[in-house]
């Protein structure tokens, strides 16, 4: 096996697993997590870190919900068995960027590292995050490249993979879907605000020895668990979603 065999095949396997990875290595990373939680988030510095996590998490869904609301059926789906593409996206957001989703993924899990306060830990996980999505962007380029050729291999040549490049956007004519949005997007948007949350309460235990059910995150992470199984609830036993 060559090394681009090798790259695809390891691509292959780390794309059925997208999901699931990341929260693993989330849990992975709790002892040290837990060693960087005494910052009780009371000087300018570390409110200006802690909003700027979340604002750097709050863009990364928000490329995924531009990416998923704009991409026509048989695209960017939430498939884990094998690479589908029914045809090739190369307008709107990805005339700025070849693998929109995977930027997106990043910047929401990097706002969660910046909230831990820990630098090394950063550091580390972005660079086994470009080593993981390495593999499954070369997985899923070599897909495409031999289902559509030519019109692949123009598209990617002036549009790089994972940091925009506007010089070159062109709008797209096809619409938003939100309904598409609200049936894909509200597991990940659990998942993020349930990393907050979690880092934050064990933040507020660790400094007071306490735990404060009446604490804001608290409040926020039950919403966000009634917000999600409302969705669940209609995507799977009503018309609204369809």
């Amino acid at each position: 096996m060559n090394l681009n065999q090798g790259f695809e095949k390891q691509g292959n396997f780390l794309f059925r697993y997208r999901g699931q990875i990341p929260v693993l290595i989330f849990i992975v990373c709790l002892p040290v997590i837990v060693f960087s939680g005494n910052y009780a988030i009371d000087n300018v510095f570390e409110i200006i870190t802690a909003t700027g996590s979340v604002l750097i998490s709050a863009c990364g869904f928000l490329i995924r919900i531009i990416t998923v609301g704009s991409a026509p059926e048989g695209t960017s789906g939430r498939n884990t068995q094998e690479q589908i593409a029914e045809q090739l996206n190369t307008e709107g957001i990805y005339s700025i960027v070849r693998h929109p989703l995977y930027l997106g993924n990043y910047l929401m899990w990097l706002g969660i590292l910046c909230f831990t306060f820990n630098l090394p830990l950063l550091i580390i996980l972005s660079m086994a995050y470009w080593f993981y999505y390495e593999r499954i962007m070369f997985a899923e380029e070599a897909f495409l490249e031999q289902k559509f050729g030519l019109e692949f291999l123009l598209w990617s040549s002036h549009v790089p993979a994972i940091i925009p490049s506007f010089k070159n956007y062109k709008r797209s004519d096809r619409g938003f879907s939100i309904k598409k949005v609200l049936r894909q997007e509200y597991t990940g948007f659990l998942v993020i605000v349930f990393c907050y949350c979690f880092i934050d309460n064990l933040r507020y235990f660790i400094l007071s020895g306490k735990i404060n059910i009446l604490r804001i995150s608290v409040i926020i992470l039950a919403t966000a668990v009634i917000v999600t199984l409302t969705f669940r609830l209609l995507k799977y036993h009503s018309q609204v979603l369809k």
